[in-house]
């Protein structure tokens, strides 16, 4: 289950800062042209807001606990990507964006078991 725990945490991580430093370096003109409609409801501070907590996020979901500094943060980071995934159903799901939805509740669900799984059982 450990082994578990880490893979997903690493995709999570991986995914969190690419997405992250994607909406903190491109401007939102060219985030709405690449498909991502959310962003016309938004300020371009707020866009760039959410991609600094993504990628905080995904850092902190794997950089703790492998270099083993204060590793409590991976759970507390997995219950961020929680938080964050449970704004973006809610911003997807009033703009009727249901596959958006899906694949938010599938990282929140992932993200749920990282935190599940190192605040209980399995944590270091």
């Amino acid at each position: 289950m450990n082994v578990l725990l880490w893979i997903i945490a690493v995709l999570l991580g991986v995914a969190f800062v690419a997405a992250g430093v994607m909406k903190i370096v491109q401007p939102k003109e060219k985030l709405l042209a690449t498909g991502m409609g959310w962003v016309e409801g938004f300020s371009a501070g707020n866009v760039k807001l959410i991609g600094a907590l993504d990628a905080l996020a995904g850092l902190g979901l794997v950089l703790p606990a492998l270099f083993d500094i204060a590793p409590v943060l991976v759970p507390l980071a997995a219950v961020g990507v929680v938080l964050l995934m449970i704004g973006a159903v809610v911003v997807h799901g009033r703009r009727g964006e249901t596959p958006m939805v899906v694949a938010n509740l599938v990282l929140l669900v992932l993200a749920a078991v990282v935190a599940w799984g190192r605040f209980g059982p399995y944590a270091f």
